[in-house]
């Protein structure tokens, strides 16, 4: 069974870091690019950035660039994504999904996600 669990978010104050992980399992982990988008409240998802577990080829939105580092442990089948300089609009829930292709992405499985909230 294929399985992607989120954790690491929480409440942080406005500038503060905030590194949240997404755990795989029922998959070939190597094979795969593993994305991390965002969703507010209200507002339509957003792709925040990708990482591709074979070669380690990474993609960033421009929202994110130079604050979020996304990264990967492949002994332990885990991406990272390290959020720095958080500010009151990064809230919302972080969701992490595998894709079997780079660019085009096809994201087939998806966590459930983790609450960020950001206070000013």
């Amino acid at each position: 069974e294929v399985q992607l669990v989120e954790s690491g978010g929480g409440l942080v104050q406005a500038g503060g870091s905030l590194r949240l992980s997404c755990a795989a399992s029922g998959f070939i982990f190597d094979d795969y690019a593993i994305g991390w988008f965002r969703q507010a409240p209200g507002k339509k998802r957003e792709g925040l950035a990708c990482i591709s577990n074979g070669d380690g080829s990474t993609f960033y939105a421009d929202s994110v660039k130079g604050r979020f580092t996304i990264s990967s442990d492949n002994a332990k089948n885990t991406v990272f994504l390290q959020m720095n300089s958080l500010k009151p609009e990064d809230t919302a829930v972080y969701s992490c999904a595998a894709s079997s292709t780079w660019s085009p992405f096809q994201f087939n499985y998806w966590g459930q996600g983790t609450q960020v909230t950001v206070s000013s």
